[in-house]
C-alpha cells in the first residue's frame, strides 16, 4: 500500500475529514506533504503565524499553552485548521513526545483544494461543526462532573 493511500485511510478517522468522500480524502492525501520528525520537535509554536494544517499519522505529541501541557495527541489527531481558515496566530505549541510522522497541508494548497473540489468546503464545515459540538459536550460534562 502506498503512503498516499495510507494517508487517505488515516483521514477517514479524522473528524475534520469524516464527512468527505473517499475520493475527496484521496485528493487531500495526494496534495499533502508528509514529514518524519524526531521527538522534541515543535510542530507548531504558540503565538506564531499559522500557515498549515497538520495530521499526526504516527506517534504522539503534547499540546502546551503558556508552557504547560494541556493534553496529549496521537494518530489521527489534527491541529492548525483554524489558522488556515482565519490566519490568526497559533493558540498552542505542539511538541512531538515520540518520533512522529505528520501530514502537512499548507494554506496555499488548502485554498487550491477548496477551488478545485467545491464540495470540500461544505464537508469540512460539517466536520468542524461536529468537532465543535463534541468539544462543547465534553466541556459541559466536565462542568457537571466538577459541580458541587
Amino acid at each position: 500500500m502506498g503512503a498516499k493511500k495510507d494517508l487517505a485511510d488515516v483521514l477517514e478517522s479524522v473528524g475534520l475529514f469524516s464527512r468527505c468522500t473517499a475520493r475527496e480524502r484521496r485528493t487531500i492525501a495526494r496534495h499533502a506533504q508528509t514529514a518524519s520528525l524526531p521527538a522534541g520537535t515543535d510542530l507548531v509554536v504558540e503565538g506564531e503565524p499559522g500557515d498549515a494544517l497538520f495530521v499526526i499519522i504516527d506517534g504522539k505529541a503534547a499540546v502546551l499553552r503558556d508552557g504547560v501541557e494541556v493534553t496529549q495527541v496521537g494518530e489521527g489527531s489534527h491541529f492548525g485548521e483554524l489558522a488556515i481558515l482565519d490566519g490568526a496566530p497559533r493558540s498552542a505549541t505542539v511538541r512531538a513526545t515520540t518520533d512522529v510522522k505528520v501530514a502537512v497541508l499548507g494554506i496555499r494548497m488548502f485554498r487550491t483544494l477548496l477551488r478545485e473540489v467545491p464540495d470540500l468546503a461544505e464537508q469540512l464545515l460539517v466536520g468542524l461543526a461536529g468537532e465543535l459540538r463534541a468539544a462543547q459536550s465534553r466541556a459541559a460534562g466536565d462542568a457537571v462532573s466538577t459541580a458541587p
